[in-house]
């Protein structure tokens, strides 16, 4: 396992974890880290952050909020459970981490904090697809024994409720919509090709899943191709391809290497911050894209957003935001998704004060999260001394809900 070095300061406040899918696999979990260590921050200026994350290295090169980062995937795993018992407080999220194949290492150690008697919160997960047993199980063995329970998106809800989760819910909204920007000079902007003074387009691809079920790979690279070059004449435009994640390159490649225009294509190959692809996003002029945050990212720069569902939290944010909300894409249907984009571009100036008001209420409903996290940590540090004398901020007192019994071997 690999701890950070203590940091210089030593901070006084409680011991505050937070567990999600971190460690630089994908940009929009980045966003929701950077964006949950500081709603605790500003809660708890004094509170030693702990982040478990699945790639140390990196959580300590680019999270300079966290105190503490523990490797917590491929290692002995007594040393995690010993961090673990140390916590006042263990988050758990946010981002879409409840599906089939991962919920249930997540909540294994959830539920092994929760076994020491550390209080749990979720931070507007996501959940689903949820139809694996084992997944099944430790959702409904874990989730009930949480202090409070925050998702997402009605999706997620849905989800829990079908597994048999018979508890309150709340739903707000992406933490990543209170993701502050960061500049994106026109150096950077050189650097990578990408033109000044034209129009531009930003695209996000990533592999077909359910966006697709029915095209093979070159047929789906083939359709958003014709997408890209449909931008280029419309529009005149020049097409910058967004990666979130590094797999997205790849089918980036693909679609350029498809398009009649490839001149006019270029993809973003260095790396950068969450913060500074949101600022790239002043740069441009109408996205069309599948991942959920970089359409979040397009959505808090006020840009016309045509989302290529591939998922339930795709659809949610495409209905919330008021935007086409299309049911896949198919070779067949090329025409009808051509259409959606020359509607949204012709509509959008008369949509925007509507759209510009659901962003709002979006970034309110992700504040709702902090707030909810906020006072529960309010509540930690008003309790009194437990009768083996555990400080109130570091236990719940008696009286409060039960421990979790979990079921995974710890």
């Amino acid at each position: 396992m690999t701890i950070t070095e203590p940091s210089p300061t030593v901070r006084g406040g409680p011991r505050i974890g937070v567990l999600g899918s971190y460690g630089g696999f994908n940009t929009g979990d980045e966003a929701i880290l950077t964006c949950v260590l500081s709603c605790l921050r500003a809660h708890r200026p004094q509170a030693r952050l702990v982040v478990f994350s699945r790639d140390a290295g990196h959580t300590r090169a680019h999270q300079s909020q966290a105190d503490e980062v523990v490797d917590w995937e491929g290692v002995p795993q007594k040393p995690v459970l010993d961090v673990l018992a140390g916590l006042d407080l263990l988050v758990l999220g946010g981002g879409g981490i409840l599906y089939d194949g991962e919920a249930r290492r997540y909540l294994r150690l959830v539920g092994a904090a929760q076994a020491r008697g550390v209080p749990t919160f979720a931070y507007a997960v996501g959940a689903g697809p949820l139809r694996e047993a084992d997944d099944r199980a430790a959702v409904r063995t874990v989730l009930p024994a949480m202090a409070d329970v925050v998702v997402r998106d009605e999706e997620s809800r849905l989800v829990l409720e079908e597994v048999g989760i018979d508890r309150d819910l709340t739903v707000t909204a992406d933490p990543a919509l209170l993701l502050p920007p960061e500049p994106f000079t026109e150096q950077m902007m050189r650097q990578e090709g990408v033109p000044g003074g034209v129009r531009l387009v930003g695209m996000s691809v990533r592999e077909p899943g359910r966006a697709a079920e029915k095209l093979d790979e070159g047929d789906y690279h083939a359709l958003l191709a014709d997408v890209a070059d449909f931008l280029v004449r419309r529009l005149d435009a020049h097409v910058v391809f967004v990666p979130m994640e590094r797999q997205d390159v790849r089918h980036a490649h693909g679609v350029l290497s498809r398009m009649t225009a490839p001149d006019r294509g270029r993809i973003l190959h260095n790396t950068y911050s969450p913060g500074q692809i949101l600022g790239f996003m002043s740069h441009l002029d109408l996205v069309v894209g599948m991942r959920l945050h970089f359409l979040i990212f397009a959505a808090l720069a006020g840009l016309p957003v045509l989302p290529l569902p591939y998922s339930g939290k795709v659809f949610d944010f495409a209905r919330r935001l008021g935007a086409p909300a299309l049911v896949g894409v198919a070779r067949e249907q090329a025409g009808l998704l051509l259409a959606e984009v020359d509607r949204l571009w012709d509509e959008f100036p008369q949509r925007r004060p509507d759209f510009d008001e659901r962003v709002r209420q979006l970034r309110e409903r992700s504040r709702e999260t902090c707030a909810r996290c906020g006072a529960l940590l309010d509540t930690l540090q008003a309790l009194p001394a437990d009768p083996a004398g555990v400080p109130g901020d570091d236990r719940l007192a008696a009286g409060d809900p039960p421990r979790a019994h979990t079921a995974f071997p710890v």
